[in-house]
This record gives structure tokens, C-alpha cells and sequence, in this order.
């Protein structure tokens, strides 16, 4: 008897897993199918000796909190550079943002 209900108590369980993996996988999913319609326009994307590339793109990642605030108050002032090389100019953008900006250094800390 006893075997009977942890028996049913575990398949309760399991199929609430299952459930909530579903969810998950299902916002994965619709995560997945909206960010294929996202798209560079041509124009954005130099393939020029002197268009900023990786590095650029991790500087500008770097400063991109005071450039926001100083982006405000100036329309001269961007927090991102157009045109730039592409993909690598992207990627060094996001690591200096996460990395760099302090985005991995708040989310480390030891909650007290």
C-alpha cells in the first residue's frame, strides 16, 4: 500500500517535469523563431580597412553606460558604431558590455 502511493507520488512528479520542460523548450523555441527574423541591413556592415572592428567593438561595449547617459543630453554622441566590420564588431560590443561593463562582476557576488 505504502509502495502504491510514493509510486504514484513519483509519477505526479515526473509528469510535473515534463510539463514544465515542455514550457521550456516551447519558449525556446518561439525564443529561437523570432530571432531568425531579425536581420543587418546591408548598409550597416563595411568591409573598409578603417571600419571598427573586435576592438572598437570592445571599447565601445566598455563605455557603453556613459555613452547611453552622455546619448541623452547629445545627439552627437552614440553608443554604437555604424558602419562597422559585423559579427566581430558585435561580438566585441556584447563582451564588453557583459565582461567588461561589470555585467559578470554584479552577478558573481556572494548575497550576505
Amino acid at each position: 500500500m505504502l509502495w502504491q502511493i510514493l509510486l504514484m507520488m513519483r509519477f505526479r512528479l515526473i509528469r510535473k517535469q515534463l510539463d514544465m520542460s515542455r514550457k521550456w523548450l516551447l519558449a525556446f523555441a518561439l525564443l529561437f523563431l523570432l530571432s531568425a527574423c531579425a536581420g543587418q541591413i546591408d548598409a550597416g556592415v563595411s568591409s573598409a580597412a578603417e571600419a571598427p572592428g573586435f576592438w572598437w567593438g570592445l571599447w565601445h561595449g566598455f563605455v557603453f553606460p556613459f555613452a547611453f547617459v552622455g546619448s541623452l543630453f547629445d545627439s552627437g554622441i552614440a553608443v554604437y558604431a555604424v558602419p562597422n566590420s559585423g559579427g566581430w564588431y558585435d561580438f566585441g560590443f556584447f563582451l564588453g558590455v557583459t565582461v567588461l561593463g561589470g555585467g559578470s562582476v554584479f552577478g558573481s557576488k556572494k548575497r550576505r
